[in-house]
């Protein structure tokens, strides 16, 4: 079977950096990668919260619903497309309650953004009289700034319900690279971040304040998600006692010591039912690095990320390659004003906050 290129054929041109893809490489597995119409030119992915710094409120699940009750509001035209609940309690102790949406558009994501009246409520909070912390990250990446990559063919997950379809299996993956090689942008563009500075605003208390934190330039943000819903008995019993534990401590090394590989933050998220707000077995890490030659530089040499590398690898072999663990991941590059970001009444370390 002929191997088709990771990035849409629109949107392939002449190089001027080389690609990573060693010579006559075939991936030891499949994958895939969304296929979005040509004529769409740019998407939304927001991360909207709530931060309750005293653990688990009382009332799960309240400020998670006033979130997500804006998404119904507004033309229908410019609502969010997809929508995903998430929790995580953080290391300083606090219980966040996550929405990651998604839009079609910028432009369908602010005409949205004003009619549905979040606009408007939004900039009603006051830090002084909520009783927990908001936070909103929205990212508008142009599809030359963004790429997916899935193990499944048939599941979608984030942007890729907005796909028009997916691609055969490609060759640009499991080697050192190929997340660049799979970035439109790269074939042209360096795409060099600034190193981030992690004592900016460490000192502050921030927890009484509203905070807008201006983009970077060339911010990396990675979303990876696995999902074990759909396997056996015996590959559930193998992913839960030999890759979950070592994806966690890769998570938890990327959240409490991040700033040693440039990762500004690191949420390891469980996905929620989105009905009744229970758990479910899935989960994605979140995190923004300062750069995505940081981003490679802990994949290709960290040994917690070495560890998930080759657990995987070692996982896939024991099951002869019949895996029905799915994972994917989604990476967006960002100019500085391609990033949206505001914190109300939250602690200093949630997400950009950490290296204002």
């Amino acid at each position: 079977m002929a191997l088709e290129c990771g990035i849409a054929s629109h949107l392939v041109c002449e190089r001027t950096l080389p690609a990573k893809t060693p010579a006559d490489y075939q991936p030891p597995f499949p994958a895939y990668v969304a296929r979005f119409p040509a004529d769409l030119k740019d998407l939304v992915m927001a991360v909207l919260g709530a931060q309750h710094s005293n653990g688990q409120p009382t009332e799960l699940n309240i400020a998670r619903s006033k979130l997500t009750s804006f998404f119904d509001k507004g033309p229908v035209h410019c609502r969010p497309e997809y929508q995903q609940p998430s929790c995580l309690t953080d290391n300083s102790g606090a219980y966040n309650e996550v929405v990651v949406a998604y839009w079609r558009s910028k432009a369908h994501y602010t005409e949205w953004y004003a009619a549905s009246g979040f606009d408007h409520w939004w900039r009603g909070l006051d830090p002084q009289n909520e009783d927990h912390g908001w936070f909103l990250e929205v990212f508008f990446p142009p599809v030359n700034r963004f790429e997916t990559v899935f193990s499944n063919n048939v599941v979608p997950e984030g942007a890729a319900h907005m796909r028009e379809c997916v691609s055969g299996e490609i060759q640009e993956h499991v080697y050192w690279g190929s997340m660049r090689d799979r970035l439109p942008i790269a074939q042209t563009d360096t795409i060099e971040g600034v190193k981030a500075d992690f004592d900016g605003g460490h000192g502050e208390d921030s927890t009484s304040k509203r905070i807008r934190v201006q983009g970077r330039r060339n911010l990396t943000v990675i979303r990876s998600g696995q999902d074990w819903s759909n396997t056996t008995p015996v590959e559930r019993k193998l992913y839960l006692d030999t890759m979950h534990p070592v994806l966690i401590r890769g998570m938890d090394f990327l959240r409490d010591h991040g700033d040693e590989v440039g990762c500004i933050s690191c949420r390891f998220m469980d996905v929620l039912d989105p009905q009744g707000g229970s758990g479910t077995d899935k989960t994605f890490g979140l995190a923004y690095f300062d750069d995505l030659s940081s981003l490679e530089g802990w994949s290709k040499h960290h040994q917690t990320h070495l560890d998930i590398f080759g657990g995987f690898l070692k996982y896939a072999s024991k099951l002869q390659g019949d895996v029905s663990l799915r994972l994917f991941h989604e990476v967006l590059v960002l100019e500085a004003d391609q990033q949206y970001l505001e914190y109300i009444g939250c602690h200093n370390k949630t997400g950009m906050l950490a290296a204002r």
